[in-house]
């Protein structure tokens, strides 16, 4: 889309402000008391995802009141609006689930109409949870003005459960345990009211905090902010710094596709590879690199992956959550060890590239952060899988993954659903070597591409983690670990090999190799393939019915093309 900000001095909110022209414009402003001392300075946008709908958002009007605060110090004029805010704990396991997705189009749209119909100057973007910060980083790249992120911060971890600070995802854990008698029910009602002390992001390393981290690291919020935890009174003072920043870029012209680039989404893919990022990356960024007009494929993000190694361990690849992480240095910390693998030839939103940033910043080595040459695994976060199962591509996370799991060969018990799969797993039917195949989950089948999260889980708690295995069309939570392979492209609902497998069938899984296998002969399924028999769609309306119909693959990031 480009931005019409053209040069440093210039305002294209006066575009619509001028006097006279302008002045019923200005008229409706002042409806609200905003002055001519107001409108005749930089207008900001405020893109704010607040609710109390979910502990993740339920900080942002404070936030955004020291946002608002530093832009008045920074001479300009905030204009704030609300963006809806979705988490994805509020639909694991329930319908829900296939709406979460999509908003992450809604919220590109959303932040892309208003930016446009008030002609800001600049844009401050407000949120924190799994598929919030992926939209406002897509709109940022398609506007292209100067745009800052700030996130709400993570929460602090609960009670200790099974070895550490519990969290959300314990109570699926605890669930199966309540139900196979290793629990009892008070133990289970305490984990349900302390498992969540606080409000903010989800405190383990999952989707939300992992897509905060890598704003970060593209450049897109100010150094060292993204892991503050919500209740520190830093996080106030972070936010209030970004309200002053953003009217500076404004002033600079340094708008959002200068850091939004290939070299920065390389730098960010670095970190959230360093880190053990969520498998949903692989999502998000090709989706962002595409409002950006820049290509970001499968093959650089499994490129980058096995470039990279794991040097910063954070549930749920170790044991520790991500305000431990904070305390051990943060995003900077690791920037500081990657430097020699970054892009150093890009802009962050400080104005200064990485390799000035870090200047200043010591290199840190401790239990949770570790050297290149002392990493917790040799390559990153996320693999790229391949083979006659996923011609196109499939993702699994072998930091998360034991490594007498990396090369896992099984049985085949298919279904047609997350929710079939769910009741089988609930009546403990899946018995040791089993390969759990979850088909009609993909971004059209789905439609909507829900997590299998409940199930792994679940799976866990049964004592099955290290003897089973989930490969899906659809994806997994950043909390997920044990052996899974999601994203699997084409889908079942476009006609891949996902739809050709039946119960019985071996199937093998080989992290290392690339390799995800239908062991069956070839010619046998060819013929499987040439007489397929899809199951019949859904009969969706609404929003669902749109995307479902226009939605990509998950191998080029679920996008919805609007070019």
């Amino acid at each position: 889309m480009g931005n019409n900000n053209q040069c440093g001095n210039c305002m294209r909110s006066q575009e619509t402000l001028a006097k006279p022209e302008w002045s019923s414009i200005r008229a409706l402003y002042k409806g609200m008391g905003y002055s001519d001392y107001d409108l005749d300075r930089p207008i900001i946008g405020i893109a704010n995802t607040w609710n109390t709908g979910n502990p993740g958002h339920a900080n942002l009007n404070t936030v955004s009141d020291y946002v608002k605060q530093g832009i008045y110090q920074a001479g300009g004029t905030p204009v704030e609006f609300g963006v809806i805010g979705p988490c994805d704990g509020m639909g694991c396991g329930n319908d829900g689930m296939h709406y979460i997705l999509p908003s992450r189009s809604i919220i590109a749209d959303s932040v892309e109409m208003m930016a446009q119909i008030n002609h800001v100057d600049g844009l401050v973007l407000l949120g924190s949870c799994d598929k919030v910060v992926p939209g406002l980083l897509m709109a940022a790249a398609r506007l292209d003005l100067p745009t800052i992120f700030v996130n709400g911060g993570p929460a602090l971890g609960g009670m200790e459960f099974e070895g550490r600070a519990s969290d959300n995802s314990s109570m699926v854990e605890a669930l199966a345990m309540l139900e196979q008698g290793k629990i009892t029910q008070e133990e289970y009602d305490t984990l349900e009211n302390r498992s969540n002390p606080c409000l903010g992001s989800c405190s383990f390393l999952g989707t939300a905090n992992t897509m905060c981290a890598v704003a970060e690291g593209m450049g897109m919020c100010l150094p060292g902010s993204s892991m503050i935890p919500a209740v520190m009174a830093d996080r106030m003072r972070a936010a209030q710094a970004s309200g002053r920043r953003i009217v500076e870029m404004v002033h600079e012209n340094l708008t959002a596709r200068k850091i939004i680039n290939h070299q920065g989404i390389e730098n960010a893919v670095r970190l959230g590879m360093a880190i053990g990022g969520s498998t949903n990356m692989a999502l998000h960024f090709p989706a962002i690199a595409y409002e950006a007009e820049c290509e970001f494929t499968m093959e650089d993000l499994d490129r980058i992956a096995r470039t990279t190694p794991h040097i910063a361990n954070i549930y749920p690849n170790g044991p520790k959550n991500v305000p431990e992480f904070y305390e051990a240095g943060g995003v900077p910390a690791v920037m500081k060890q990657l430097l020699p693998l970054l892009r150093g030839d890009v802009l962050t939103c400080a104005g200064k590239t990485w390799p000035e940033v870090l200047e200043k910043v010591p290199a840190v080595e401790n239990e949770m952060v570790h050297s290149l040459e002392h990493p917790f695994h040799e390559w990153g976060s996320l693999a790229v899988l391949k083979g006659n199962l996923a011609p196109d591509s499939a993702i699994t996370k072998p930091t998360a993954i034991d490594e007498r799991m990396l090369r896992f060969e099984g049985t085949a018990r298919c279904f047609d659903s997350e929710d079939e799969a769910t009741k089988a797993v609930d009546a403990q039917q899946i018995a040791p070597g089993t390969v759990l195949v979850i088909r009609y989950e993909g971004p059209k089948g789905g439609p909507g591409m829900r997590e299998m999260v409940r199930i792994m889980k679940k799976l866990y708690g049964q004592g099955l983690a290290l003897s089973t295995a989930v490969i899906t069309d659809g994806r997994f939570s950043g909390s997920n670990n044990g052996c899974f392979v999601g994203h699997i492209s084409p889908e079942a609902s476009e006609g891949g090999p996902i739809a050709a497998v039946k119960d019985g069938d071996k199937i093998l899984i080989d992290i290392e190799k690339g390799l995800l296998t239908l062991l069956v002969p070839e010619e046998e399924l060819k013929e499987r393939m040439e007489h397929l028999e899809l199951k019949a769609p859904k009969n969706l309306k609404g929003y669902l019915k749109t995307y479902s119909e226009l939605a990509e693959s998950a191998h080029s990031g679920a996008i919805i093309r609007n070019r």
